[in-house]
């Protein structure tokens, strides 16, 4: 896989983004003040479908037994992984790899859906792309059968134990120095003249590398190719914050979901899943995932790597429970409700119902402790658990903090995120859980979204 390119933009963002926290490095420990965290129980947004990552037999070896249970179990020491993404071979002889891990990942509730590299050999032709005459792409002729392949792949799984939720067309089909290019016309044509007849799962497109718009864009403004798409599926290497909003799928993405399909956050450097404070930046990216792009899902890329959620022992890293702030407590189905997303400088806020809970994920980027009051609104609560993972813990249990008048402050350490969890009161329960990505009703308030 080339990745230097997603490397170096990816080290580029981690600089500017830990800018402010180098800045106020030197100041003392100290507990600030900050402005109210109000969160609006009846202001929903999107439905979260889950949290996970890829399992790739094909390229690093299959998760073992263990490691299964940890990526996906949901007790102590395990990450509550609800999403799996697996590889479709070109060889169909190959297949068989993909079943071991994805029947457990079912077997433990999560979702599991496929991304294609490239599509069998005798589909390819190569062609001249800007001076590179070895490119390829699939052959305009072999469209339907290539629909086929990935038809065929759905009925392998599922007479394996595997129901997949969605199929992709093309892993980054913009990004393909090292597998197949699309342009976004042959990515149109596709899902206009043939996706439809992708049967028994959702269709996903078209896991742009970088979440480019001009990649997606045509399908949302063609009906037919909207029609035939379930799933908009983006990867975020190197995509500023400021692009993660996504106006013309609000407009026209009703009836669709928007996950985000691939990443690796802030680097993919040797051995780096456990620094500290750079592991923060992960679940930061995840704040804005969440709520700057309104994603349903999040996955990351390899579940077992140096610089993954889980490290090459088997044990959860650093990144991983800066992840598992999210996944263990956000179940599938759960709705991202308007909260105050950053009530402070360094602070930073979403929140989140289901089960008749609320779940508050807070992060302190700053070098300073911070004082926290949050609100409830259009619903109660009695008591809150917590959990922080800071330079020195990870996801320990606090002491219940008391609700009083709807409303409760915690003091979130510096360079941490905290997890808090409460039963609701007085809130009506999410009734829906398989309605997918709805345009908002609700007006956003300043401090919210």
């Amino acid at each position: 896989m080339s990745v230097r390119f997603k490397k170096t933009i990816s080290v580029i963002l981690a600089c500017l983004t830990a800018l402010p926290v180098m800045i106020t490095a030197q100041m003392p420990a100290k507990v600030s003040a900050a402005s109210d965290v109000t969160i609006n129980l009846s202001a929903e947004k999107q439905i979260i479908r889950g949290f996970g990552g890829i399992n790739h037999p094909a390229w690093i070896g299959d998760l073992t037994a263990a490691q299964r249970e940890t990526a996906f179990g949901n007790g102590q020491n395990q990450l509550g992984f609800s999403i799996l993404r697996i590889y479709v071979d070109p060889d169909r002889n190959n297949w068989y790899r993909e079943v071991p891990t994805a029947k457990r990942a079912i077997e433990q509730g999560a979702l599991v859906f496929a991304s294609p590299w490239n599509p069998p050999s005798d589909m390819i032709e190569t062609f001249n792309r800007n001076g590179d005459t070895n490119a390829k792409r699939l052959k305009y002729d072999k469209y339907a059968a290539y629909a086929q392949h990935l038809n065929d792949f759905v009925s392998y799984m599922k007479n394996n134990g595997v129901n997949l939720y969605a199929i992709s067309v093309q892993n980054e089909p913009d990004y393909a120095h090292d597998w197949t290019w699309w342009t976004p016309q042959e990515m149109l044509r596709f899902m206009k003249e043939n996706a439809g007849s992708i049967n028994n799962t959702k269709v996903m497109a078209p896991e742009s590398f970088q979440y480019l718009k001009n990649m997606s864009d045509p399908i949302l403004n063609d009906p037919q190719a909207l029609a035939n798409m379930d799933i908009l599926g983006a990867h975020t290497y190197g995509t500023q914050f400021s692009n993660f909003p996504y106006p013309l799928f609000e407009q026209k993405g009703t009836g669709k979901e928007l996950w985000m399909t691939e990443v690796y956050y802030p680097n993919s450097n040797n051995n780096s899943a456990d620094l500290w404070p750079e592991a923060l930046d992960v679940s930061y990216h995840m704040h804005h995932a969440m709520v700057e792009a309104d994603f349903q899902a999040y996955v990351w890329w390899y579940i077992r790597r140096q610089y993954g959620p889980m490290k090459e022992d088997g044990t959860i890293s650093k990144r991983g429970y800066n992840m598992a702030h999210f996944s263990k407590f956000i179940r599938p189905g759960y709705v991202r409700v308007d909260a105050t997303k950053n009530p402070d400088t360094n602070t930073y806020t979403s929140a989140y119902k289901g089960d008749n809970k609320v779940v508050i994920v807070a992060i302190n980027r700053g070098t300073s402790s911070a004082s926290q009051r949050f609100v409830l609104q259009n619903g109660n609560a009695s008591t809150v658990s917590s959990w922080v993972t800071d330079v020195s813990r990870n996801l320990q249990a606090g002491s219940p903090i008391n609700v009083s008048s709807g409303a409760f402050t915690a003091t979130l350490p510096p360079q941490s995120v905290t997890t808090f969890v409460a039963s609701l009161t007085g809130v009506s329960s999410v009734s829906n859980t398989d309605s997918t990505y709805e345009v908002e009703t609700v007006t956003n308030q300043a401090a919210g979204n």
